[in-house]
């Protein structure tokens, strides 16, 4: 299926090996994002104890999918740091503020797709660029196609769901406090999560 990618060398013989479903060729196009009915979110250890959730509420992005060559399509995702939501006030403040994304003077996180990989089945694994503050570095998600849908209005969806992990003070989020009984507040893994639906452009 066509998914996020730059087509180089590595990636155009590993697609190559593996049969193109027909129905995944018609899915050629350009889509855009349905962030009405997309979710982006984190999961963070705190305290060493436990979970804390968050969600961007405000994010877009589109989609070239290539479903013959999966090597040739490609993705973009802007997300709006002050949209983030954990369920609690102050701590979203915070993570707003200098200590965490410093959202006035850097206001988006952004993803750039470089390349992609079909894994088995389903299951693909999209390489890109992930700028968060100033900081770029490449980050890897491993995702599952969810299948296709025309719903009520005529609209031709696609579904993604994802994932990746990466370590947030590779991006400069480095932020914490000690723990009288050790380790620190917050964990320095965080877990990205991705749930997208998408909607084929009108030609």
């Amino acid at each position: 299926m066509g998914l996020f990618g730059r087509k180089n060398t590595e990636s155009a013989t590993t697609t190559a090996t593996l049969p193109v479903d027909p129905a995944l060729a018609a899915l050629t196009g350009d889509y855009t994002i349905d962030a009405a009915h997309s979710s982006i979110g984190f999961t963070v250890r705190h305290a060493m104890v436990t979970n804390v959730r968050g969600s961007f509420g405000e994010h877009e992005g589109s989609l070239k999918l290539n479903g013959s060559d999966p090597s040739a399509s490609s993705a973009t995702i802007d997300v709006k740091i002050a949209s983030i939501d954990t369920g609690i006030g102050d701590r979203d403040n915070h993570l707003r503020s200098g200590d965490f994304f410093d959202a006035e003077q850097f206001p988006l996180m952004s993803f750039r797709s470089t390349e992609a990989a079909q894994l088995g089945g389903d299951k693909y694994r999209v390489t890109g660029d992930l700028t968060i503050k100033d900081v770029t570095k490449p980050l890897s998600i491993d995702l599952e196609f969810n299948g296709t849908a025309t719903d009520p209005y005529g609209n031709e969806r696609v579904g993604f769901e994802g994932s990746a992990e990466i370590l947030r003070s590779e991006w400069g989020l480095t932020w914490n406090a000690a723990l009288e009984t050790g380790g620190v507040m917050v964990s320095d893994k965080v877990k990205l999560n991705f749930d997208i639906s998408a909607i084929k452009n009108a030609a």
